[in-house]
């Protein structure tokens, strides 16, 4: 009798062989499906684990919603790198077929795919290609979209992107508020830190990862939010991450808004302190809450300062009211205000002037402030040396590379410099507003840069965003799970590389789709 061992060897030469030989059949794909990925097999025969294991693998994705071969368009130009042809939507049961069931050794899928670029500018400068693969799980078969892949840019972000079928898609979604991510002086002051001080430091901070840019810019930061000292992250989820379990212990108690962004919610579940929840923006149900942790040693209410998905604000003058009577610190999420908002883009408490109440402020780099990455934490001086103490993102994560911190550094001088871009940011965002609700859609928020335009049904926001591409405009629909169920919308954003005529051309697409759509009469 042979071993176990023994027959798992001989069953998976066996499935090997009557792969091989079923490559070489007409429609051997095709058999493949029906037969549970595994090839033929004698009548009677015992099937091996790793034909049972094909099989289960085969059965489960049969529960999947949109599991099926999509009717995607046979002409997709997607290259397979491991069969060196063109493969397109009517190719048997991908990607959910044999290729999808068998990875390589390293547990990767051999399917790569490449998108040619599509030219470059008179400049020099690659021009912008927007590639949207094709979607695994499809909104018209009833699966939620958070699942669709994304669409791919190649080359600088910038208000107009490129597509070889659609030429000028203008990018209404990006982050690039000030349009600094692909500003000349940016990228020079990043190629020059490349070059002065290398690709990278191979280290954590704390051995010998800092050089005198990074203590520059840290400088730099704490100079424009105007306190004490700052530390960097590699991003503002780290920052988020390593603030409340360095900061806060089990005596201690947090208080949070109940759509604060996910890297809040993260941090804080690190931490041992007390957690509470108020509703999203209710004074009335903040107060309640600091007055039942009032038994806790240290108090500390968390907000965004501007909320990411409804372009809402903050109301810092009542929670700073608040937490002053109630004996609490103030810490505020920034990266969807840092840049832009007040009169000289310190942010929200520069706007609604508490930028002395507000105790702890987090932001990033990875949006107006060149866009690249990394993220910061800026305080008083002792907060800061706690967390280079106790930061467990800080302490155990790479440095910033000095490329990135080039484009930083450059990008804040510019705006220190001159608020003419801060100032042109209101005007723009005023024009789109208003237009859109003129027209009779529904914008979410006041006064920001983010323009959510709220249609409630997932599937109406995921056609009207394609909708809007095939009229040049790159929008994103968003539903559940980002956003609450009932309130999908198609978040617009705003940049201060907008022109008039751009914001224009967008509303008039919007109306033309949503008419198309039934979103308007």
């Amino acid at each position: 009798m042979r071993r176990p061992s023994a027959r798992r060897g001989a069953g998976k030469r066996e499935a090997e062989e009557a792969e091989a030989e079923a490559e070489a059949e007409p429609g051997a794909e095709t058999k493949r499906q029906t037969t549970g990925g595994a090839g033929p097999r004698k009548a009677g025969s015992a099937s091996s684990p790793d034909t049972r294991a094909g099989e289960e693998k085969q059965r489960l994705l049969a529960c999947i919603p949109g599991s099926r071969t999509p009717d995607w368009p046979g002409s997709l130009g997607l290259r397979s790198r491991s069969r060196g042809r063109l493969c397109s939507a009517s190719d048997e049961g991908w990607p959910f077929g044999r290729r999808l069931q068998q990875p390589d050794q390293t547990g990767h899928h051999d399917r790569e795919f490449h998108v040619r670029p599509c030219g470059q500018t008179q400049a020099g400068q690659g021009l912008q290609e927007v590639y949207r693969p094709p979607q695994v799980f499809r909104h018209d078969r009833g699966c939620h979209p958070g699942r669709e892949e994304p669409r791919w840019l190649l080359a600088p972000v910038h208000s107009e992107v490129y597509q070889e079928s659609l030429q000028g898609i203008l990018n209404f979604c990006a982050n690039n508020y000030l349009g600094l991510s692909s500003h000349p002086e940016v990228i020079q002051a990043g190629l020059q830190a490349l070059e002065e001080f290398g690709a990278g430091l191979s280290s954590v901070r704390f051995i010998c990862g800092t050089q005198s840019i990074h203590k520059n810019l840290e400088a730099k930061i704490a100079r424009f939010h105007q306190r004490e000292d700052a530390i960097l992250y590699p991003s503002c989820f780290d920052a988020n991450a390593g603030l409340f379990e360095g900061l806060l212990t089990p005596e201690d108690a947090v208080l949070s808004d109940e759509l604060n962004h996910a890297s809040i919610i993260d941090g804080i579940r690190l931490c041992k302190a007390h957690k509470y929840r108020y509703r999203h923006l209710d004074m009335a149900d903040l107060e309640a809450k600091l007055q039942e942790a009032q038994k806790h040693r240290l108090r500390l209410v968390a907000t965004d300062g501007a909320f990411s998905m409804d372009g809402d604000i903050a109301p810092l003058q009542e929670i700073c009211r608040l937490a002053s009577r109630y004996g609490a610190l103030v810490f505020v999420d920034e990266c969807h205000a840092t840049g832009f908002l007040g009169p000289t883009g310190r942010g929200t408490d520069e706007l609604l002037g508490v930028m002395d109440q507000v105790t702890i402020i987090n932001s990033t780099l990875g949006k107006a402030l060149g866009g690249a990455s990394g993220g910061y934490t800026t305080g008083p001086g002792p907060l800061v040396s706690l967390l280079r103490q106790r930061a467990r993102p800080y302490l155990f994560s790479n440095s910033l590379p000095p490329a990135v911190v080039g484009c930083a550094s450059k990008a804040l001088d510019l705006l220190m410099e001159s608020n003419t871009i801060v100032q042109s940011m209101a005007a723009k965002t005023q024009r789109f507003r208003s237009k859109m609700e003129a027209a009779g859609f529904t914008i979410s928020g006041a006064s920001h840069p983010i323009c959510p335009v709220m249609l409630g049904d997932a599937r109406l926001a995921s056609r009207m965003a394609d909708d809007m591409l095939k009229r040049g405009i790159f929008v994103i629909g968003f539903s559940y799970p980002v956003v609450p169920k009932g309130k999908a919308r198609i978040r617009v954003q705003i940049s201060a590389v907008h022109s008039e005529e751009d914001i224009d051309c967008c509303v008039e697409a919007f109306v033309e789709v949503g008419r198309l759509h039934g979103a308007l009469p």
